[in-house]
């Protein structure tokens, strides 16, 4: 392509007016030649330097890059050594930790168990009669519990006042008025006298084989007696009067006592008797005898039923007993009569007998014991 700042007349291929002009062009195009060679070798020199420099900044980079990456693998290697050692350490510290508190819990029990021996020792002569006495009620009230009767509960506390009042302690009066009214209580309660109403039963079984029965009772004896009584009470007279008005009248008196006599044996022949239970008369006599021998059963089994505090089997068997002696038996009879009181004295006092409770008592011991 073609310079437009040269003239159509000095293009290179007319070789004429080029040799006319080039001695004219020649120092100024070298000089702008020469300053683009050296800009152009400058801005190369420039460019190689800053490619140089650019190039070593990145192998730089590069190797600081490889080198931060060996380190960061080898740290994280390390890290990961560290965290499964962490991890190990975080067990083991685990279970120690477990140990430790074990420990500790122990040492917390023992720790307690000491102080509580050394306030039990430490105590001083008022609380360790206070606990003395304590646990005799406790225990005295779980005999009277077992036994149904107050006298272990009576004896107990007449035994703690006793002892407290030898002590004389001002704050323990509170407690031997507690003491006192639950004796009042105990007292008043009573208790069944097992051994009295043994003796009781003894005499009665005693007695069975001697009542008569309905069905084979015999007055005749009574009426015997009557007959020589009234023979007796009309003899006195006769007598006086054979004296006085001679033999006539002893005559007239003979007379009359025996149609009078003869009157007596003949009602004595015939027996009225009111009968409420019609089976009574109609007793046989071997039925008689089992009769008997179930009413002595009876009485075994109230024996039985006292010794194991069971008053109801107790009041049971009394009402059938006491059922069957008014039922079979002669009420006329005082024999009858004596074993049917007995029956029912017994049924009186076989009954149950509720045991107080101290809890006064125990209530005052336990607020002695917590003012100390």
């Amino acid at each position: 392509m073609s310079d437009p700042s040269v003239p159509l007349a000095a293009r290179a291929d007319d070789p004429a007016p080029a040799a006319t002009l080039a001695p004219a062009a020649l120092p100024g195009q070298g000089r702008w030649i020469a300053t683009g060679a050296a800009v152009l070798a400058a801005l190369a020199a420039a460019a190689f330097v800053l490619a140089w420099n650019t190039q070593q900044r990145i192998r730089t980079l590069e190797g600081e890059l490889v080198k931060r990456q060996q380190d960061s693998g080898a740290l994280a290697a390390e890290a990961r050594l560290l965290a499964v050692q962490a991890q190990e350490g975080t067990r083991d510290a685990s279970g120690k930790l477990a140990l430790l508190e074990a420990r500790v819990a122990e040492s917390s029990m023992q720790r307690t168990q000491i102080e509580d021996l050394l306030q039990s020792m430490a105590r001083s002569r008022d609380e360790n009669v206070l606990s003395d006495v304590d646990a005799a009620l406790r225990m005295a009230q779980q005999q009277s519990a077992i036994t149904g009767s107050a006298d272990a509960l009576i004896t107990a506390l007449r035994q703690a006042d006793e002892r407290l009042a030898r002590y004389n302690q001002p704050r323990l009066e509170r407690v031997r008025r507690a003491m006192a009214k639950d004796l009042e209580r105990a007292r008043a309660a009573g208790a069944v006298d097992v051994p009295l109403l043994s003796i009781r039963l003894d005499d009665v079984i005693r007695q069975i084989d001697e009542l008569p029965l309905l069905a084979a009772v015999d007055r005749r004896p009574v009426a015997r007696a009557v007959v020589g009584q009234r023979r007796a009470s009309a003899a006195a007279p006769a007598a006086s009067a054979a004296s006085e008005a001679g033999w006539a009248v002893a005559l007239g008196n003979h007379w009359h006592q025996l149609v009078d006599r003869i009157g007596d044996e003949a009602r004595s022949l015939v027996r009225v008797t009111r009968i409420d239970v019609p089976e009574a008369m109609l007793l046989a006599p071997e039925q008689a005898f089992f009769l008997r021998e179930n009413l002595k059963l009876r009485l075994l089994n109230v024996r039985l039923a006292l010794l194991s505090r069971q008053y109801d089997i107790v009041q049971s068997d009394l009402r059938d007993v006491q059922m069957a002696l008014d039922r079979y038996f002669d009420r006329s009879s005082r024999r009858v009569i004596s074993a049917i009181d007995g029956v029912k004295q017994i049924t009186l006092q076989a009954r149950t007998v509720t045991v107080p409770r101290p809890d006064a008592t125990l209530a005052a011991i336990a607020a002695a014991a917590a003012g100390r």
